[in-house]
């Protein structure tokens, strides 16, 4: 039962990863920047939800929405204080430079307001674990199964958003040519800031589901989860949503096989062998397409 149980708890991590990494591969596909800020945003959901259901004792679904809309208009901030001056830039290095500096400054701001230390944090889901085997050799906690449902509704959802409204059109348009785009009559600016508002959204669900499966949250919680899930991006396939879910839940379940069969030392070291072997041998990713440029 136990490699059952880890690939399990793989899946489950790895459906957390395939949400933030949603974030990366929509912003990378319409807006084509990688907002490496996005970790951070989760960082900011979950202190969103800390503050709401346990600081101030209110419902958790409140809290949980109260993060959603946080996060929403962080996003939309971010894009348009920080990214939207920059997207006419010359060199592609100063957009990414500026994430990086956002990523910094949301850190800090943690800092000052919440202090370095580690604070525990109360699990928002309240489902009873579900036991197989006569001596409950295989228990799977409710936060595991809302973790795997989540991440199933968001990938689909996404998925028939982008390819069945005229918003989605209008971000595969844009995705495609913004001048043509505009051109057509489409918001560009409209779009892309849509675009950040959804995944920053998804960040929030993302922070929501993470601290609640491993209950501890301080100032740094997003930054390694965000670099993962950019691993995972670029493991999928960075542009295709399939291709974000597909390597999040590999790459989770890379991460836990690691750590319970090689070492638990070595398990961040192993997820970004996995990146690294993934660009050497197949440089777009497992759903990634060749782009050719006509010059």
């Amino acid at each position: 039962m136990s490699f059952l149980s880890y690939l399990i708890k793989g899946i489950s991590l790895g459906s957390v990863y395939a949400i933030i990494a949603l974030g990366y591969t929509m912003v990378y596909g319409i807006a084509k920047m990688l907002n490496f800020a996005h970790g951070d945003v989760i960082m900011v959901g979950a202190y969103s939800v800390f503050i709401m259901s346990t600081s101030l004792g209110l419902s958790p679904i409140f809290g949980v929405l109260t993060s959603i809309v946080v996060c929403t208009a962080l996003g939309l901030t971010i894009e348009r204080v920080a990214y939207k001056p920059l997207r006419g830039a010359a060199s592609p290095l100063a957009v990414l430079i500026t994430a990086i500096g956002v990523s910094y400054l949301l850190q800090n701001i943690a800092l000052l307001v919440f202090g370095a230390n580690t604070i525990s944090f109360t699990s928002v889901i309240n489902i009873s674990p579900i036991t197989f085997g006569s001596n409950g050799e295989l228990t799977i906690s409710g936060e595991t199964i809302v973790t795997i449902i989540a991440g199933i509704i968001v990938m689909v959802g996404l998925t028939l958003f982008v390819n069945k409204t005229k918003m989605g059109h209008a971000m595969r348009a844009v995705s495609e040519d913004k001048g043509a785009a505009s051109l057509m009559g489409i918001n560009v600016n409209a779009t892309i800031a849509l675009t950040f508002a959804i995944g920053s959204a998804l960040a929030a669900i993302a922070g929501v589901l993470l601290c609640s499966a491993y209950p501890t949250l301080n100032p740094y919680t997003g930054a390694m989860p965000g670099i993962k899930a950019f691993v995972a991006a670029v493991f999928g396939g960075i542009g295709s949503i399939p291709g974000a879910m597909i390597g999040g839940v590999l790459l989770g379940i890379i991460e836990v096989f690691g750590k319970a069969y090689i070492s638990s030392q070595m398990a961040d070291a192993i997820v970004f062998a996995v990146l690294i072997i993934v660009l050497l041998v197949k440089p777009t990713g497992i759903l990634g397409k060749n782009i050719q440029e006509k010059v």
